[in-house]
């Protein structure tokens, strides 16, 4: 079965766990630091312009946002973190709603993490990591912006992130990518599709 993702549309936002959609089917969810660009990262996946909203500073998106491909399949944009303009309080709330989700939803099959390919496995990619390792939860890496660097920089970070995440126990996976070129785009379908279509 062909999975179109350029059908996703908006569903809904929640604040907490309480207002998520009925947990069945199968969703995929999107994290990042909050200037990796995940959500050009989105737009390019599904060739929509507006899907998710790009925003000129970095932390905005302070809710779950839920987009729906079809009637079994959904993308889920999860709050990006690591801003330092953001406050304590609000961190705090952020970490303990990932954490929730991560440990409770059922229908959560996998985890694409968005990090900026000149600055990986930072602090807050870490811990997202270690959450996913505990729970056991598949993870793909996209190594976003990847147009700023040459292909042998590309590489070599490749190489680098590959070799830091023998640390996991869980399935984990890397690749270059590039919302800005749509580098990538094709490698992402497949990790998706195989998720979406896994029994």
């Amino acid at each position: 079965m062909t999975i179109h993702y350029s059908k996703a549309h908006f569903l809904l936002s929640v604040a907490n766990l309480t207002q998520l959609p009925p947990d069945n089917g199968i969703e995929i969810a999107f994290v990042g630091r909050s200037n990796a660009g995940k959500s050009s990262v989105l737009n390019r996946l599904t060739q929509q312009k507006h899907l998710a909203r790009v925003s000129t500073t970095p932390g905005r998106t302070q809710l779950i946002n839920y987009f729906v491909i079809d009637e079994t399949r959904r993308l889920v944009d999860l709050p990006g973190y690591g801003y330092a303009k953001v406050p304590p309080k609000i961190k705090q709330d952020w970490t303990k709603l990932l954490d929730q989700y991560f440990q409770t939803r059922q229908s959560l099959k996998g985890l694409i993490v968005v990090m900026d390919i000149r600055h990986p496995l930072r602090e807050g990619d870490q811990q997202i990591l270690n959450w996913c390792h505990q729970c056991n939860l598949p993870v793909h890496i996209l190594l976003n912006k990847a147009d700023k660097l040459s292909n042998g920089e590309i590489k070599q970070t490749l190489q680098t992130v590959k070799n830091a995440l023998g640390a996991y126990a869980n399935p984990i996976s890397c690749q270059s990518f590039s919302a800005a070129k749509g580098k990538g785009v094709e490698e992402l379908h497949k990790t998706l599709d195989a998720w979406y279509t896994a029994n």
